[in-house]
């Protein structure tokens, strides 16, 4: 065994029996060296290893802390990740007689001749009929998309993947917002996608990081969320919309939009209606309506279908018959419209409860959304305040998991190390938040919750984490 290592046994000793507690910052490596009498390179290989066990967290400009709990994948926002009784990690808006509501679509597909056409093989292109359900859903004011450039998948999540596929190679480079949907960095790592983090301020991302960006190497594409950013809840302003537009008609850089929250608010035009060449927009149904039984959408420019296509069928993303039939039915019928109306209602009614429990932190939301972005106070991070909400029943998501690493370097275009904002924070930022999701726990149980999370911050973290050990 190498000196290292054994340094590095009894460093984790001292963590796990809890003489070294969550949260506590290890001395600077030269610091740490000279005390131990060892070499600089040396004290280098210990943190390395501590790392690589889970056990501490480096974080630059700041120094390595002792872990609380490992590291979440992106799946945590996928599957239930814990036994906890009140789970705000998931974020599925259930609406009062929502199961009543969505049967009645169901009823006439179960006659044997109807229920026959329903389970055939479908194309990614659905039905005519579809298409054109799905394009009077998706269309605003400002926008409406052509039934003919509508592809379905079997969520939203593989609308992206399917997106993602067609419009860039393995090994390609896509931009994205510093925090983003942590299920993208999965779909990207598994295509093999290097994910490139922007630099962005209150209004979103900056036109001239997505310039500097590609300049620097081509981007493939550039993943947005510009309405209801998921995790702050930020919304892009018409004017930033139009400035990054216009910068990727000049680089001629395709844009992937992802309007799975977007159903909550009326405003802003999506991205697609400033550049409708060059904009792919990735909506669904499993937020408005349900998870289970749900039908992503795509939606592409013209003469881009069969390219897209063909990316939804080769990595099997496309969507059954079944569940586009009653997609249409549900868009046809007035369930989705009833069902949005009442989750826009429920979503506001949460909100009021975090502005009430949580008054007085600093606290990221709109009042129109599902979720809320909580910058911690000091000295808790993340990883400690998770640790501290799990103990009390409670699973909420660290603001890591939503942070895309830059690689050593500041966020792309960013014109100093401070420039961050609501949906462009450094991903050092997140290791201070939390993100809430208000959507699937009933009212009162995320009333409680709420309080309980508030008790918990004013608390000390040392000692609230000690005292679930």
């Amino acid at each position: 065994m190498h000196d290292y290592q054994r340094i590095a046994d009894r460093i984790a000793a001292d963590i796990l029996s809890g003489r070294l507690a969550p949260g506590r910052r290890l001395p600077p490596q030269r610091a740490f060296a000279r005390r131990r009498g060892i070499a600089p390179s040396t004290a280098g290989r210990v943190y390395a290893e501590l790392v690589r066990r889970g056990l501490v967290v480096g974080e630059v400009g700041r120094g390595t802390f002792v872990r609380a709990a490992p590291v979440p994948s992106g799946r945590a926002l996928a599957e239930p990740s814990s036994t906890a009784l009140v789970n705000l990690e998931l974020n599925y808006p259930t609406a009062q007689g929502q199961a009543e509501l969505i049967a009645p679509a169901l009823t006439p597909l179960l006659r044997p001749d109807v229920l026959a056409d329903a389970t055939r093989t479908a194309p990614a292109t659905g039905t005519p009929a579809a298409r054109e359900a799905a394009a009077a859903l998706l269309t605003t004011a400002g926008w409406r998309p052509a039934p003919g450039g509508i592809l379905f998948a079997g969520n939203a999540r593989q609308a992206i993947a399917g997106a993602l596929a067609a419009l860039v190679r393995p090994g390609g480079r896509v931009g994205i917002d510093t925090l983003t949907y942590p299920l993208v960095k999965e779909i990207a790592a598994r295509l093999g996608v290097s994910l490139v983090p922007l630099a962005g301020d209150a209004d979103g991302v900056l036109p001239e990081a997505v310039t500097a960006a590609h300049r620097r190497a081509s981007l493939s594409a550039l993943y947005v969320q510009p309405t209801l950013h998921n995790p702050t809840s930020a919304t892009m302003p018409d004017a930033r919309r139009s400035q990054l537009a216009a910068c990727i008609r000049e680089l001629d850089v395709p844009v992937i939009e992802d309007r799975v929250w977007s159903f909550l608010s009326d405003e802003g035009e999506p991205f697609a209606a400033h550049a409708p060449d060059h904009t792919y927009v990735v909506d669904g149904l499993s937020k408005r309506v349900a998870p289970g039984l749900t039908v992503g959408f795509l939606v592409v420019p013209e003469g881009r279908t069969e390219q897209v296509g063909a990316a939804l069928r080769s990595g099997g993303w496309t969507a059954g018959s079944f569940a586009v039939e009653v997609a249409r039915r549900w868009m046809t019928d007035g369930t989705v419209t009833r069902l949005v109306r009442a989750k826009r209602t429920d979503a506001a009614r949460r909100q009021r409860l975090v502005a009430q429990h949580l008054r007085g932190f600093a606290v990221q939301a709109d009042p129109r959304a599902y979720y809320a972005w909580w910058s911690l106070p000091q000295p808790w991070r993340a990883d400690t305040f998770t640790a501290a909400a799990a103990a009390h029943g409670i699973a909420v998501t660290p603001g890591p998991s939503f942070a895309v690493p830059a690689a050593g370097t500041a966020p792309a275009g960013a014109p100093g190390p401070t420039a961050s904002g609501p949906a462009g924070h450094a991903a050092s930022g997140a290791a201070d938040c939390v993100r809430l999701g208000l959507a699937s726990a009933p009212i009162e149980t995320l009333t409680a919750a709420l309080a309980t999370l508030a008790t918990v911050a004013h608390g000390d973290p040392a000692h609230t984490v000690d005292a679930s050990r």
